[in-house]
């Protein structure tokens, strides 16, 4: 059976240089996905249905979403498959207002709410292929992998350090 796509979607074009984090991350593990733009206060109905039909397309949704970040939950409340939310860095705030629009969710409505921005967008992708990897075992192996290469990476670093820092 072939795996459904990993939805993402973000309320605004101007969350492309975040959503790109997450698309690229996606792309290095080889999984198919959409992207779109829908505004849950701009364009409502797409955003409804979207969600009402994303249990045929999607196993993951990632939503980024910035300000009064409502996508994700609108999202959330009208579909069974998991959402994962991106809070988008905000020029006024700093992103604590997409943060805490995204977290503060009513009980029975879960969002995962990742942190702002580009980190966000990453772990976002990487939980995405984790919740996939449970019925995948090639999947899990290349999280896996992926784990190990970031502990490989800090400890190059951390054998380097003496010498960066003149000590050696």
């Amino acid at each position: 059976m072939k795996m459904k796509k990993i939805g993402i979607v973000m309320g605004s074009d101007s969350d492309v240089p975040i959503i790109k984090e997450a698309v690229q991350t996606l792309r290095e593990f080889g999984l198919d996905f959409d992207v779109n733009v829908i505004s849950a206060h701009r364009s409502p109905e797409r955003a409804h249905s979207y969600a009402l039909e994303a249990e045929k397309k999607y196993e993951v949704i990632i939503v980024g979403a910035g300000g009064a970040a409502h996508l994700a939950g609108v999202i959330a409340s009208l579909t069974p498959v998991p959402v994962i939310g991106i809070p988008m860095p905000t020029p006024e705030l700093g992103g604590l207002d997409s943060l805490l629009s995204t977290v503060q969710m009513p009980s029975g409505v879960p969002v995962s709410t990742m942190g702002i921005g580009k980190a966000g967008a990453i772990n976002a992708a990487i939980l995405a292929i984790q919740i996939l990897s449970v019925a995948n075992p090639a999947l899990r192996q290349k999280i896996v992998m992926y784990k190990k290469q970031l502990s490989n990476a800090v400890s190059r670093k951390d054998q380097g350090l003496r010498a960066k820092l003149g000590l050696e």
